[in-house]
């Protein structure tokens, strides 16, 4: 059964303490660390804003501040900007801050992902609504969320994102099973399980960190006891919901992504994602490529442990 309600709204989880880029994290929240010349948390939160998502609310903790700071306004910097007529940065400083309506709530006790989407219950209500996790940066020209909304309201029904990893990187996602939808380009989800042992898998479908919810998923989420790591997981409840009749809002499907999607959630992927998004900038690539095609041509080939 499909629902009438509209996705309007994005849930930004962000009150993770960003160990795994310690000491870097220390004061700073891990959804700022730059990508480029922009932090992480605004490419995602850009993704949010194209797809046509109004209502925009982080999820935030301890040592935080520096978001809600980043997307507000800073007129004495404007103003400067404006005196030294540079335009191109205030323009960039400025987009920050114009993406669209941020709210911010605060988790208090981090206790997962899923509890992180159960602190939004009071902002987002009985809608349907997004979550994007700031881990992921899916390539601009990409269509992933709007495709997912699309589905969502299509089925009535909870949406993940998939995408097909190496077999013996499965341990480090989500993982589904799935069946296909005849004549439909998504697909059910028939089972889900967080972080398997690649010989557990039912899948190498990982789910990757978008996600479009029906509001069911908050009872659900209140009776989700913890899980894998002592935490309450997302990916626990949508099990539940994909056994639910859809009139009850149960229901998972998937897209399963084929795109481009880059990686901050550990050192190596995020060096590489920074390196990938300036390698094909236009004002960047022309002499960063020559320069990387250089570099590896002496790079090390061999590491005696030094950091």
């Amino acid at each position: 059964m499909s629902t009438q309600r509209k996705v309007r709204k994005a849930v930004f989880p962000a009150a993770g303490l960003g160990t795994r880029f310690l000491p870097a994290t220390k004061a700073m929240p891990k959804e700022m660390l730059p990508v480029v010349d922009k932090p992480a948390i605004q490419y995602v939160v850009q993704e949010a804003v194209t797809a046509g998502l109004t209502d925009l609310l982080m999820i935030t903790g301890r040592s935080k501040r520096s978001l809600e700071d980043h997307f507000d306004r800073v007129p004495s910097l404007e103003a400067r900007l404006q005196e030294k007529g540079d335009t191109k940065k205030l323009r960039a400083v400025q987009q920050a801050t114009s993406l669209g309506d941020i709210h911010y709530i605060r988790q208090g006790d981090p206790k997962g992902l899923g509890h992180a989407v159960l602190c939004s219950r009071s902002h987002v209500g009985d809608e349907p609504f997004a979550v994007l996790l700031g881990d992921d940066i899916i390539d601009a020209n990409e269509t992933l969320l709007a495709d997912m909304i699309a589905v969502q309201e299509k089925t009535g029904g909870s949406v993940v994102a998939l995408m097909e990893v190496d077999p013996s990187e499965i341990s480090a996602y989500g993982c589904a099973a799935v069946e296909a939808v005849d004549g439909e380009d998504f697909v059910r989800i028939t089972g889900l399980v967080e972080k398997p042992e690649p010989a557990d898998a039912p899948s190498n479908l990982a789910i990757i960190g978008r996600y479009v919810l029906h509001p069911a998923v908050y009872d659900v989420l209140e009776h989700t006891e913890p899980g894998r790591g002592h935490e309450i997981q997302l990916t626990d409840a949508l099990q539940t919901l994909a056994g639910t009749d859809a009139e009850q809002g149960g229901g998972v499907y998937a897209v399963i992504f084929k795109g481009r999607r880059y990686d901050t959630g550990d050192k190596l992927s995020y060096l590489k994602a920074v390196i990938q998004i300036a390698a094909e900038r236009k004002d960047l690539g022309p002499d960063l490529v020559p320069w990387l095609q250089e570099y590896v041509k002496t790079a090390p080939s061999s590491w005696d442990g030094k950091q």
